[in-house]
């Protein structure tokens, strides 16, 4: 072989990994340049359908909804509506309100109808509506002093700012708090690729499903960079890393806002490691302190959705505290501690072995599996045993795709959203009636693949 055809050969290798990437950016981001409205969830539908607004519609509700943000993406100089915050990390966490708006010169009547229908008579379609910073943290890393001896202290400035900006936050959340029916907040971790737009009308239409009833808000980390060999997917690896401490903060803000009763935090895609993080720092913190995530921050629901994090990774992070008994419990370690868990407190993970682009992503990283691919026949039955004893997981398996690589099934699957609207609005256990579900292996369960899906051939 001569050094041309050497060349042309390597260079056509190039082009189909090339060629490659591009499609895995295209098959993890999964994004549309209109965003319609997911499909009524069927727990709204038919002979049984609960009522998707409790109460009789009133002249004050409109189809305009208001939802909280909280970020550390890069301020758009020009105020975009459409990009009001980049990919760019910033340094600073900010806060304010964005508005999600449902479809053009609407009723809130004509919404509502068009919300509980099996089959529209017109899309609805979202958009970003005005959206209005109220606030934003020092920028990390904090400044300090050191005094003549060596020691360091923060800058009593800086510890003001702080301080300052978390009660404007809180107080955000107090008022918001104050005209909705459930003291509560859901709290939405995106994944990858998603811009600021993406997080805030997936949100939008999540919690219009969920009755309006919530305050409802999103942490969107710096994802959609396209730098890098990967597309910008090694890029928004990094991006989530250094949101984690940020997510820390913010979780621990809004939990213990005066009034908040519960908070429910949902996360879906690479958004998933980057609250898993979070949560085994905040574990570890509340264990310290001789308590629990549910005892500490209040949380009462972690819903895994499509997790794009290797499983032996997830498991060290979710199982941190149990996994190192020299861990201080209070003053010192304690072998032999107790942690009392609040029966509100449940973490539901949903998975499909038909996720495609779960399958690129373990491909990419040589994973044995990925979390958001795992089967019950991964497990031996001794430690299936221990899940159920555990009581606090319950694994949901969905077969078919209901959108293009079956990766956002949480919206475009109308039984699946129904199980998820079930279990944070109505409280219901798998089984329960109104959560119909087959049963694999406790703690496994599957949903059945809505009429018109096909499965995979795996």
């Amino acid at each position: 072989m001569d050094h041309r055809e050497r060349a042309h050969r390597g260079g056509s290798i190039a082009g189909r990994v090339t060629l490659l990437l591009a499609a895995m950016a295209l098959v993890l981001a999964g994004c549309a340049s209109v965003h319609s409205l997911m499909p009524t969830p069927v727990l709204y539908t038919g002979a049984q359908a609960k009522p998707l607004f409790a109460e009789a519609p009133i002249t004050t509700q409109v189809p305009a909804l208001d939802l909280l943000f909280v970020t550390d993406r890069k301020r758009a100089q020009d105020g975009d509506d459409e990009s009001p915050y980049t990919a760019d990390r910033s340094r600073s966490i900010a806060f304010g309100s964005t508005m999600i708006e449902f479809g053009d010169n609407i009723t809130w009547d004509w919404l509502v109808k068009e919300s509980i229908a099996a089959k529209r008579t017109a899309p609805v379609n979202l958009k970003l509506g005005p959206t209005t910073p109220l606030g934003h943290f020092p920028p990390i890393p904090y400044l300090t002093a050191v005094s003549a001896d060596g020691a360091m202290s923060r800058l009593p400035s800086v510890v003001q700012a702080y301080e300052q900006a978390k009660k404007e936050l809180q107080a955000e959340i107090v008022r918001r708090l104050a005209v909705v029916p459930r003291k509560e907040v859901v709290l939405y971790v995106h994944g990858y690729r998603n811009s600021f737009a993406d997080a805030a009308l997936t949100m939008g239409e999540l919690c219009h499903f969920l009755g309006r009833e919530f305050v409802c808000g999103i942490f969107t980390w710096p994802a959609g960079g396209r730098r890098g060999i990967l597309f910008g997917y090694d890029v928004d690896i990094e991006s989530g890393e250094f949101a984690v401490e940020d997510l820390v903060k913010t979780i621990r803000i809004v939990a213990t806002t005066p009034g908040v009763q519960r908070l429910h935090l949902l996360a879906h895609s690479r958004g998933n490691e980057i609250l898993a993080s979070a949560l085994a720092e905040l574990g570890a913190e509340a264990y310290m302190l001789k308590g629990s995530l549910a005892s500490r921050f209040h949380i009462g629901n972690i819903v895994v959705m499509a997790p794009d994090i290797d499983a032996d990774v997830a498991l060290s992070k979710i199982f941190k505290v149990f996994s190192d008994p020299d861990l201080p419990f209070g003053q010192a370690p304690d072998a032999d501690a107790v942690l009392k868990q609040s029966p509100e407190f449940k973490v539901t993970m949903y998975v499909s072995p038909d996720d495609r682009a779960l399958a690129t992503s373990g491909w990419l990283f040589g994973s044995i599996a990925r979390l958001g691919r795992i089967d019950a026949d991964m497990f031996t039955p001794q430690e299936i045993k221990e899940l159920r004893n555990w009581g606090e997981v319950d694994v949901i398996q969905v077969r078919g795709k209901t959108d293009l690589f079956g990766h956002s099934y949480f919206v475009s699957n109308p039984e699946v959203s129904a199980d998820i609207i079930a279990t944070l609005r109505y409280g219901l256990k798998p089984n329960d009636p109104g959560r119909p579900l087959q049963e694999i292996s406790r703690p496994f369960w599957r949903v059945l693949p809505v009429e018109g899906t096909t499965a995979s051939q795996q």
